[in-house]
């Protein structure tokens, strides 16, 4: 079994694309926690992520050149079409995505620039291909990205409740489509209830990843989601 090295929140915050991957293979022992952790993501979203090890077709291709090197491994975002199925794809993916990374794996969320056809993975009656993650064994460092303010990520007013800014802080760390952060989420402080907005390409799986996040941070208790 392998045990975390960190929590979900260490895991937020060590989170950084991977790009470049060396060729040292996933870890059978490794690959059994994926795929634990993504039955885990199926069963909570109603979706059909699948691991894919050793084939380097997919990120082989011009689309990829110049942003990707080495990859070999990678998630196939696969759930119901529709906005719906892209923002539960974000939400329970990146729970696989940061388990990956309490594992010690680099990951990057990819949208476009992959070859879907060179992928060995079964799509259902009325799923489709939301996206991919490429994983693997980092090489070189870490490179840090801007991130907004949390007060660009809302439109409630500071001060805020300790949960909600603990929430926006950690979907202030999550990735989105072009680093644009284009999610937000309001606050109704009378029912203590949060809802998202989301706008650009991608967008559904941006507000599902900055909803894992925020998750994440808030914690449990005193707040729900609203409409």
């Amino acid at each position: 079994m392998n045990t975390p090295a960190m929590d979900l929140n260490q895991a937020i915050r060590a989170r950084h694309a991977v790009r470049r991957h060396t060729d040292q293979p996933i870890d059978a022992a490794t690959a059994q926690a994926l795929r634990e952790a993504i039955d885990q993501a199926n069963a909570a979203g109603g979706l059909a992520l699948q691991l894919v090890l050793d084939e380097p077709k997919a990120f082989a291709g011009l689309r990829a050149m110049g942003q990707f090197r080495g990859v070999r491994n990678y998630l196939a975002m696969v759930g119901p079409a529709g906005e719906a199925g892209a923002e539960a794809c974000g939400r329970h993916g990146e729970r696989v995505v940061l388990r990956a990374v309490q594992l010690g794996l680099g990951t990057c969320w990819v949208g476009l620039t992959y070859n879907k056809r060179a992928m060995p993975i079964l799509i259902g009656p009325g799923q489709v291909l939301h996206a991919a993650v490429a994983l693997g064994h980092a090489e070189g460092p870490a490179h840090s990205h801007k991130v907004k303010p949390i007060e660009a990520l809302t439109s409630a007013t500071p001060p805020f409740p300790d949960w909600f800014r603990r929430g926006l802080e950690a979907a202030q760390l999550g990735p989105s489509a072009m680093n644009q952060q284009r999610f937000r989420f309001d606050l109704d402080p009378e029912t203590n209830s949060v809802s998202g907005r989301v706008g650009g390409p991608y967008g559904h799986i941006d507000l599902g990843i900055a909803k894992c996040h925020f998750e994440i941070g808030a914690g449990t208790e005193g707040w729900r989601w609203g409409p």
